[in-house]
């Protein structure tokens, strides 16, 4: 396992600083390490290691969304309430179209095939996105329409809408039929993982509020365990929740961060923020190294051309969906144009759940799979290389934050 590990840091660090002197995101060169690295090219990781692979994936992903919650300004989303929650389900219903249109045509699948694909491929990612609306935000780029924040929190419910909707067509795939009650759990999970994580954020702000009153002074770094040890807890959460009722860990967590960061101090919530971004900096590696290691090239040489065409006509569908949710919102065309990149990658939930449809026997699974992997190749470093192009050119820095 430790040799595993070194590959995974030493070897995703070295291929994304040769895509940083490239002028590529640095994403690509660890996605590139885990496909050589991984199982279905060089084999060089150990079995224990992505034997646990999603579970690390998700501390990487949580690691993110705390710093993020920490940075999010609650004010400024609420400049933006309207769009920013019709980005959260929107593009992707739009993307799922997409697929029950097309997909029939161009991949020889049923209409119920087609939603699986879809909702297996309509998840935005958050892995991808909210470092760099992060990024964003700390260099003052569209933060006075709020455009980062609006994407951030977008991105954060895509896909709790997206999995809930894979489940329900999965089961109709299976011979079963829609229920109700699935799609009921979408604003259940919503509402319930925000109260969760909110609860959660003024207990700590008062723990930590109460040992500094009594002179029992927490050090950042204890702090950073405590909230990571809450995190995980709002996970485990929705695990033991599920059989019961929805609860989204994941909105839980930023919702909790948020909370903290507003009933603590500047000081306080700018030390944790900070200790948090530079644990990305190894998260990030693990993360992606390893959603590339969960792809399986021979699916995606296999897929062909029409999976390609497939993917692009779904991603206009995508970008339709992100402008119909910006009617009437105060942005320049350009900063149009921004969002719409900015929604464009995929990865992670890609990544998690495209193996699930073969694993369930489905007909389709083989073809899911396939336009899975090929859309994260084509998504992830489209996406994160058009951000990081052309944030500087579509967006307006906020002089007036400095």
């Amino acid at each position: 396992m430790l040799t595993s590990l070194s590959l995974i840091f030493l070897a995703g660090l070295f291929m994304a600083a040769i895509c940083q002197k490239l002028k590529l995101p640095r994403i690509i060169g660890m996605l590139v390490t885990g496909i050589l690295l991984g199982p279905y090219v060089l084999n060089l990781l150990d079995p224990s290691i992505l034997g646990i692979s999603s579970e690390l994936r998700q501390m990487a992903l949580i690691i993110i969304l705390i710093k993020a919650g920490l940075s999010l300004d609650l004010s400024d989303l609420k400049k933006v309430g309207r769009p920013a929650v019709l980005l959260s389900f929107v593009p992707a219903s739009f993307e799922i179209l997409g697929y029950v249109l097309f997909a029939p045509v161009l991949l020889a699948v049923t209409r119920t095939e087609a939603a699986v694909m879809g909702a297996v491929l309509a998840a935005v990612s958050p892995a991808v996105v909210v470092p760099r609306m992060l990024r964003l935000m700390e260099e003052k780029y569209g933060t006075r329409e709020g455009i980062p924040q609006m994407i951030m929190a977008g991105a954060s419910c895509d896909d709790i809408f997206v999995i809930v909707l894979f489940s329900t067509f999965a089961g109709m795939a299976q011979g079963g039929k829609a229920e109700v009650a699935e799609l009921l759990n979408i604003p259940i999970s919503i509402l319930l993982g925000v109260a969760v994580g909110a609860v959660f954020g003024y207990a700590l702000s008062k723990l930590f509020e109460t040992a500094y009153a009594h002179k029992h002074l927490i050090r950042n770094s204890l702090k950073v365990i405590v909230v990571l040890g809450a995190a995980f807890l709002l996970m485990a959460i929705e695990t033991w929740l599920k059989s019961y009722v929805a609860v989204s860990g994941l909105l839980a967590v930023v919702s909790m961060a948020c909370v903290l960061k507003r009933k603590s101090t500047d000081l306080v919530s700018k030390r944790l923020s900070d200790k948090f971004g530079k644990l990305w900096l190894a998260a990030e590696v693990i993360l992606f190294v390893l959603v590339g290691a969960a792809v399986d090239i021979r699916y995606m040489l296999g897929a062909g051309a029409a999976a390609v065409g497939m993917i692009l006509i779904a991603l206009l569908f995508r970008a339709a969906g992100v402008m119909i949710c910006l009617i009437k919102a105060p942005l320049k065309r350009k900063e149009r144009l921004f969002c719409i990149i900015a929604y464009l990658p995929k990865a992670t939930v890609q990544a998690a759940i495209g193996s699930v449809p073969l694993a369930m026997g489905l007909s389709c699974g083989k073809i899911v799979l396939s336009v899975a992997v090929l859309a994260i190749m084509i998504t992830a470093p489209l996406g994160a290389f058009g951000i990081d192009i052309s944030y500087q050119k579509l967006l307006e820095k906020d002089q007036s934050q400095g």
